[in-house]
């Protein structure tokens, strides 16, 4: 932008420089304010600190107190705000309120800033021209750091007398949009419209379902309500917690600065391939694997796996006792682990319990003499002596841990007598082959996505690991007062909380592209949501499940709360006109009554279908063109065996170019797109047409396919073109 011609006094008479002027002259102010307000926090520290050295008991309770509020206050404030104000609204008695990223107060306590989810803050969002709310101008303020850089107005009431009052631009959402990706998500709390905003503020109780097309912002929406509901009721969701899940770990790093640059970072966010503590996967089982990992009739098989004994436990039992041959057979021993595994008791659990029934059959089985001498007790402190019993116990019910239990499925015999009347000859050859082939040399499991709700669905039955006896040691704990500094302290009530392994006491959790998870995921989900309200964001369109029948019933079932409410976002504002009008086709083509939104803005310029023989060059020009043509991110979308092979053809192209397969593109966003061969995404079936329209949609300016056939496109697409 040309610098403004100053006025004689120095000041810019241009009028977009003049507002932006007046909006610098206020943010400083405000940052001047969090400055001040760190230093009275550390002031407070130091205060606290100098009560703790009285020596009383009430001086360190004083000191913890002065030290936590501080540090409350330092992290809330010390928090990444881009562009901490970036709102104002102008009312018809003249009142002006700036919103922002967090509140604050002047010196006499009156509002500097508005936090965008205070109640008095929700005319920014819910004002329109046909119900004002009393607002005559609402702008939207874009900072890069500390420097006020554009304003954008809306005029909301055009019969206003303006008197001096500019309104600058043509609408902060379309600014908005334009603006190029940078392999983050923004959030969009400056540019929140009604009908987000309605959904954003939605009461934290029950379950709120939010659905909604590509594009109309479902995920910034729900994140968005993860911090208004730790702003609107922080004791109880900041003390219990707040879960995001995704699909993905990719997804997950896209989103994650959202919340923080929200004022919020006490959520967690998980992926579904990361819900279990202790493990960790990327990798995507194919297709027809992942229907049998995924359905919930797999939840009986592994749960046999769990209590079942694997094939290296001990079969049988015999052992000399002062002169009796004492025998147990392999049916009674599986007749002790039914008994006392019976009512779903947990396995880790009940050792205890198992050793106590074997001891008292092995008890019956001492002659008459045996049983005169001595008690039930007595011999059991006998057996107790026996190195060779207890290594019988130690092989016969060891402690499990879930990887274990998975990896001995790998045995086709066992996985057969876990999977008796479930699963067919095929699906078991193919489940033992998978897991048998993915055993390292050390013997680990290298798992899948789905191999991880498996893991869940086993750690459930096995029940955790009892921790050893604590053993005393040479201090007096009673004599021991004080084992952190105050220091200590100011940073561990700064942060998010710790809490412990496989947390299930979320208050709130959200789920996020909802309509891929697998039944299995949804009961691994729904594990950590046992008290919790949720949100839960989807759209059953761009589902990649076959069964999505059969998931929705894992998901009522996950889904306990009462009430529902629903809302339907029906704006798409990522996609331009002419790149989502295709991809409507190709899902209406399979799915006629999907819910289609309406793209509200358009670039001009057409997808490009590029037709060859072989694939590698005509890739590399479409890389080249879109590159040109975009400020930001490209994504070079193919299917998942192919990404190795076109990382090879524009790997070191440009650091803007990604590559990345059809399935871990869900819930990105591209400035320009590239599909190579979208017949091998689009394949044969529904689902793969569901893939290719999530595919199509990721694009925010340009879109150019590149294969070496076009079965996938429309035929009102082909007609057009011929």
């Amino acid at each position: 932008m040309p610098e403004p011609t100053p006025s004689p006094d120095g000041r810019p008479t241009d009028p977009e420089a003049v507002e932006i002027a007046r909006e610098q002259e206020h943010v400083d102010r405000v940052n001047a304010r969090v400055e001040v307000l760190l230093r009275n926090a550390d002031a407070i520290t130091q205060e606290g600190l100098a009560r703790g050295r009285s020596g009383s008991f009430g001086g360190l309770v004083e000191r913890d107190a002065f030290v936590h509020v501080a540090a409350r206050r330092k992290h809330l404030l010390n928090r990444e705000h881009e562009g901490l104000v970036f709102g104002r609204l102008d009312f018809d008695d003249r009142t002006v309120h700036h919103i922002g990223r967090i509140g604050v107060l002047d010196e006499r306590f009156e509002p500097l800033v508005l936090d965008w989810r205070a109640p008095a803050a929700a005319p920014f969002y819910r004002a329109t021209a046909a119900e004002r709310l009393d607002v005559v101008r609402r702008r939207v303020i874009r900072c890069v750091r500390e420097k006020v850089v554009s304003v954008e107005d809306d005029l909301l009431d055009a019969d206003a007398p303006l008197d001096g009052m500019n309104v600058i631009g043509d609408g902060a959402l379309i600014a908005s949009l334009s603006r190029a990706r940078t392999g983050q998500m923004r959030d969009i709390v400056a540019t929140i419209q009604a009908h987000q905003d309605e959904a954003i503020r939605a009461p934290g109780d029950g379950v709120t379902l939010i659905g909604g097309g590509p594009g109309t912002g479902k995920t910034v929406v729900a994140l968005h309500r993860a911090a208004y509901l730790l702003y609107r009721d922080r004791r109880k969701f900041e003390n219990s917690g707040v879960l995001v899940v995704g699909p993905s770990r990719t997804f997950m790093r896209y989103i994650e600065r959202v919340l923080p640059s929200l004022g919020e970072d006490s959520a967690s966010l998980r992926s579904v391939g990361e819900m279990v503590d202790g493990y960790s996967s990327m990798r995507v089982d194919a297709p027809e694997l992942n229907r049998v990992k995924g359905s919930a009739r797999i939840a009986a098989v592994v749960a046999r796996a769990a209590r079942f004994a694997d094939p290296s436990t001990a079969q049988s039992l015999r052992i000399f006792f002062r002169g009796d041959v004492l025998q147990v057979t392999q049916s009674e021993l599986r007749a002790i682990r039914r008994s006392v595994l019976r009512g779903n008791r947990k396995y880790n659990r009940s050792f205890r319990a198992a050793k106590d029934s074997l001891s008292e059959l092995l008890y019956k089985k001492l002659s008459p003499g045996g049983q005169a001498d001595r008690t039930i007790s007595e011999f059991r402190e006998d057996l107790a002596q026996r190195d060779e019993y207890e290594a019988f116990l130690a092989g016969w019910w060891p402690m499990r841990r879930p990887h274990d239990v998975l990896r001995a499925l790998g045995d086709p015999k066992y996985l057969q007598t876990c999977s008796s009347g479930v699963l067919s000859r095929d699906e078991i050859e193919q489940l033992a082959h998978d897991w048998r082939t993915h055993t390292r040399d050390d013997g680990s499991l290298a798992l899948s996505v789905q191999d991880i709700a498996l893991l869940d669905e086993i750690r459930d039955v096995l029940g955790e690991i009892p921790p050893p006896p604590r053993q005393r040691d040479e201090f007096d704990l009673a004599e021991m007062h004080e084992l952190t500094t105050a220091a200590d302290r100011e940073y561990a009530t700064a942060g998010p909380r710790v809490r412990p392994e496989n947390y299930s006491g979320y208050g709130h959790v959200i789920v996020d592209e909802a309509q891929d998870l697998s039944p299995m995921q949804w009961r691994m989900v729904g594990r950590r949501g046992r008290i919790a309200s949720w949100t839960v964001v989807g759209d059953p369109a761009q589902t990649s499940w076959h069964d999505p029948v059969e998931a929705r019933a894992a998901m009522d079932q996950a889904l306990v709360r009462t009430p529902r409410r629903e809302f339907r976002l029906d704006t798409n504002y990522r996609s331009p006109a002419e790149v989502f009008e295709l991809a409507a086709d190709v899902i209406r083509a399979v799915m006629p009554d999907a819910d289609i939104p309406t793209a509200v803005r358009a670039t001009g310029h057409e997808p490009e279908h590029v037709v060859a023989r072989e694939l590698r060059l005509p890739t590399v020009d479409a890389v080249r063109q879109v590159l040109e043509e975009v400020e930001g991110t490209v994504a070079v979308v193919c299917a998942q065996d192919r990404v190795a092979e076109v990382e090879t053809w524009v790997g070191g192209i440009d650091e803007r170019v990604t590559v990345i397969d059809e399935l871990s593109v869900k819930g990105l966003e591209y400035d320009g797109v590239v599909v190579v061969e979208p017949d091998e995404i689009a394949g044969s079936d529904a689902r793969g047409a569901r893939i290719l329209y999530v595919v199509l949609t990721r694009a925010t300016q340009r879109l150019v396919t590149v294969g070496t056939t076009q079965r996938w496109l429309p035929s009102t697409v082909v007609s057009a073109a011929s």
